[in-house]
């Protein structure tokens, strides 16, 4: 099997549920009921992947419950717990237009909408209540934290690895300190 690089993160297996195998799934993905209509799923093993079999796969509450081919007690679910869960990219969901996956952010360029000049490199998204933001490295090693915001991001370009923004003074300090 492939290395654990070559693969998108989905989820967790979390607690055991019952005593017939079923396992509990801790999303990493705003689509929980994804796993609903998945019939086989990669999960981690040290440095690779090993392909399961979902036997059957439920929402309870907003939370996944799946059942493993050939795993049927809880002492073989429990096993499993703490492992990763991983897709391939033609498994993704489907995005709404303008929107993006997170893996796909981290690693774009942070260029200034006026002037196209280099402000950092996005190493991170965080989830917060209003909207993401971004940390961003700017060159001179700085994190800074940018709204991800329509007002401020002007153009986000996955391919070319390019995220365009209205700086407005909120990476200029950073900037200012890596020209002393």
């Amino acid at each position: 099997m492939a290395r654990k690089s070559e693969f998108i993160l989905v989820g967790r297996l979390g607690r055991t549920r019952g005593v017939h195998g079923n396992i509990w799934i801790i999303p990493l993905t705003d689509f929980p009921d994804r796993f609903l209509d998945l019939k086989e799923i990669l999960v981690s093993k040290r440095d690779t992947w090993e392909l399961f079999r979902i036997e059957s796969a439920q929402l309870l509450g907003s939370r996944p419950l799946v059942k493993f081919t050939g795993i049927d007690s809880r002492e073989e679910a429990a096993r499993l717990t703490n492992r990763e869960l991983a897709v391939t990219s033609d498994q993704l969901v489907k995005l709404p237009p303008d929107t993006h996956y997170v893996f796909d952010l981290i690693g774009c360029e942070v260029l200034e909408s006026d002037s196209e000049r280099r402000l950092g490199e996005v190493i991170d998204v965080r989830r917060c209540p209003a909207n993401d933001v971004y940390v961003i490295r700017t060159n001179n090693g700085k994190e800074v934290l940018y709204p991800a915001v329509s007002d401020f991001v002007t153009r986000i370009e996955v391919e070319q690895k390019k995220i365009v923004v209205r700086s407005a003074g909120l990476l200029d300090e950073a900037d200012e300190e890596a020209e002393k």
